[in-house]
């Protein structure tokens, strides 16, 4: 019996297929990823970045304090008078900086979702450092004073957050002058500016069983709209 055999057109196609898929493996991976490194998704270092910033906010938004604006000569003209958290100034003090914040979290590589992204140490190592303080010799392949360094994740996540910071910077401040009253600014950054509709997912997604200060993000449902 006589083998078929596979017309030279469709051995091009087969061959184009597979070169495309090779680019497009090339083109998506890095040597980090090839290593398992997942970087944050648009949706987890937005959503750091609006609970950061509004966390900021609430910290210099307890002053009373007046502050005057304006300038004249002659000091006939009265200055303008404002209340510092209303002010544009608490706005860009809390603006500055704030992606340094996200050197604070670690990666809880025993969580799959964003909460995977978190201030505090990770069950996976609060277990090696019991394990080394009782006299056992865990090699991890790095430092022993190395272990409680930012990992590359968190390191590429401050950059994302800087970035993102300078391409939104109007909405931040159309917030913060407009809309703060009648929403959180995860919504409106993060779900009304930022995300597509099937990117929102880690919007909703929260710690499960844990109370202090990694109970569930209210932010996350708008719920902390109003001034801060």
């Amino acid at each position: 019996m006589e083998k078929e055999s596979i017309p030279s057109n469709m051995l091009k196609l087969f061959g184009l297929v597979i070169c495309i898929s090779l680019t497009t493996y090339a083109l998506a991976t890095t040597p980090e990823e090839e290593q398992g490194v997942r970087f944050a998704s648009k949706c987890e270092t937005c959503k750091i970045l609006a609970t950061e910033l509004q966390e900021r906010l609430s910290e210099t938004g307890k002053s009373h304090d007046v502050i005057e604006t304006g300038y004249s000569v002659d000091d006939v003209k009265p200055k303008k008078r404002t209340e510092y958290r209303r002010s544009e100034l608490r706005l860009l003090e809390s603006l500055e900086n704030v992606c340094d914040r996200i050197l604070e979290y670690n990666l809880h590589k025993e969580r799959s979702d964003s909460t995977r992204f978190a201030k505090g140490m990770s069950e996976t190592f609060k277990t090696l450092h019991g394990l080394v303080d009782k006299g056992v010799k865990v090699d991890l392949g790095i430092p022993l004073e190395l272990w409680d360094k930012p990992p590359v994740e968190v390191t590429h996540m401050k950059s994302q957050c800087e970035d993102m910071l300078e391409t939104y910077e109007d909405a931040i401040y159309e917030w913060y002058f407009h809309e703060q009253d009648q929403k959180g600014l995860i919504d409106h950054l993060c779900a009304e500016q930022v995300l597509h509709e099937n990117d929102k997912k880690c919007l909703k997604e929260t710690v499960q069983g844990v109370v202090g200060k990694n109970k569930p993000n209210k932010d996350v449902k708008g719920d902390r709209g109003g001034e801060l």
